[in-house]
């Protein structure tokens, strides 16, 4: 976990006394090249963090389905667009205005029953002694 996530912890736990809270409009410049930039100002982007007691739960965005505006964030980011050409290739037939995001849901799990360890919230844990149930 980043070091920041922990200061804005603090600070938000300070000032609103809850360990629960949601981060939206991140700055572009950290997030994905596919991250879709906010209308109004696009150094911001339109995407969100959940965090319980300062740990990430969820994790969510509005993707970019413009293939000429994917083609130019991912340039403007410094990737090879050779290298991703057939996920370019993917919008070019067309794609519909889109978002998603990702649950830990051990993690969740972990911080609501106030675990020490996210293997106690999984039913097969792996681990270099475990690869096997």
């Amino acid at each position: 976990m980043p070091c920041w996530n922990i200061e804005i912890s603090l600070l938000i736990g300070d000032i609103y006394d809850t360990e629960f809270y949601i981060l939206h409009r991140y700055p572009s410049a950290i997030r994905p090249f596919y991250t879709m930039p906010c209308y109004d100002d696009p150094s911001y982007s339109n995407s969100f963090d959940v965090f319980i007691r300062g740990e990430e739960i969820i994790s969510g965005a509005q993707r970019i389905h413009e293939p000429e505006f994917l083609t130019k964030r991912a340039e403007e980011c410094g990737i090879d667009v050779k290298t991703i050409a057939t996920y370019l290739d993917s919008f070019k037939f067309g794609a519909w205005p889109h978002g998603g995001f990702g649950v830990g849901l051990e993690r969740v799990v972990m911080l609501f029953c106030n675990l020490n360890n996210i293997r106690k919230t999984s039913l097969f844990p792996r681990d270099p002694q475990r690869l096997a149930p």
